[in-house]
């Protein structure tokens, strides 16, 4: 039999996120037949690493507390001499920290082929993070990013436009299944980390809004983060704590968007957000901001409604249209799931993925493994 091509993919971590969901889904779901698919993290926990490990050759962890301690440099060797042993013909790095950490250590090794990623287009990076990252990047090949979006930004970072791929998140479609009902839309949902670039207060003062005209609405607030406490302490202050739910990590986001009848997003920084995609594969109407990879899912008035970012009194308004014409909504969310369907599948993210892969290891690779995938 033809042996499987050695690659690895480089976490920070399997703790939930959008970034974490993606990669996770991506490892278990190229083709092992083809690929053997090493995974190594900063930290070896989450509620995804369960799923990480149930197809990867192994699972490795190269824990550091700061790029700045002299304990880093020595599991950045750990990790080179851990790709010399598996013979890694390809690295492929998933966030900030692992393309800072894995990118370097991989050149270090003499990885053929390495592949960073930009998932974010987050303002709020320090300088320092930036001029890492760039560096880091200096080190592959290919930058894959998940949206124009990012792309944009991989390119204000002064990143060559040849060294960008642009490979859209993917979801899977059975398991995000409109519910079709007749009820009134009052029951509104959030998924995002609760962080300060997410905006959650806006929609809190956008709620005040929509409470003092349609007292029967809900909103559900999922997710975990730093501002929690603040958040609830928000909402206390605005007297509408009995009507939005903080309910934490949700276990279950398909039942969850299920249970929904609007998705809401208030971001003022968005790359492109999985919550979105997902509540547009569940067919709900949505209400986002009109920001970073958001506009290059959500088509005003066609599959969603934007609204600009920090204007809790427009958020709150197009709320307020969707309660009152739920026939429009509802057309939203229908229009949504079409284009789900025709452009985000799991299998076309993956393929994408696999043939950047097989791409990059026959330009790069040892003619052994070229030979490889000519066979294939």
């Amino acid at each position: 039999m033809r042996a499987r091509i050695p690659i690895a993919i480089f976490m920070s971590s399997f703790e939930p996120g959008g970034t974490e969901r993606q990669m996770t889904e991506l490892i278990r779901r190229l083709d092992h037949r083809q690929f053997e698919v090493h995974v190594a993290s900063l930290h070896r926990r989450g509620a995804w690493l369960g799923r990480a490990e149930e197809l990867a050759a192994s699972v490795a962890e190269f824990p550091i507390t700061g790029f700045r301690r002299a304990s880093t440099l020595t599991q950045a060797q750990r990790f080179a001499a851990w790709c010399r042993e598996r013979e890694i013909a390809l690295v492929h790095t998933a966030d900030l920290y692992a393309n800072i950490f894995a990118l370097p250590a991989a050149a270090m090794a003499r990885v053929p082929v390495r592949i960073g990623n930009r998932r974010e287009i987050n303002p709020n990076k320090s300088a320092g993070q930036i001029a890492l990252q760039r560096a880091a990047y200096a080190c592959a090949q290919v930058v894959v990013a998940n949206c124009a979006a990012a792309s944009d930004r991989l390119v204000m970072e002064r990143l060559p436009q040849r060294r960008i791929r642009v490979i859209p998140n993917g979801i899977d479609l059975a398991t995000y299944t409109p519910q079709h009902h007749d009820r009134p839309l009052r029951r509104i949902i959030t998924v995002a980390n609760l962080r300060a670039e997410k905006a959650h207060e806006v929609l809190l003062e956008a709620a005040e809004l929509v409470l003092r005209r349609c007292p029967d609405a809900e909103f559900v607030v999922a997710g975990n983060g730093p501002r929690r406490q603040e958040l609830e302490a928000i909402a206390q202050s605005q007297g509408i704590s009995e009507r939005v739910q903080f309910i934490g990590h949700a276990d279950d986001v398909p039942a969850l968007l299920r249970s929904g009848d609007m998705f809401v997003l208030p971001s003022r920084s968005e790359a492109f957000p999985n919550g979105v995609l997902e509540a547009m594969a569940t067919g709900l109407p949505i209400v986002a901001t009109r920001v970073g990879g958001i506009v290059e899912l959500v088509e005003n008035q066609r599959t969603g409604v934007l609204v600009p970012p920090d204007d809790a009194r427009a958020l709150g308004h197009a709320l307020l249209d969707l309660i009152q014409w739920p026939s429009h909504a509802r057309r939203l969310g229908n229009a949504a799931r079409a284009q789900v369907e025709a452009h985000y599948s799991w299998e076309r993210m993956v393929s994408a993925f696999q043939q950047l892969y097989v791409e990059q290891l026959a330009a790069h690779a040892p003619v052994r493994h070229a030979s490889e995938l000519m066979a294939s």
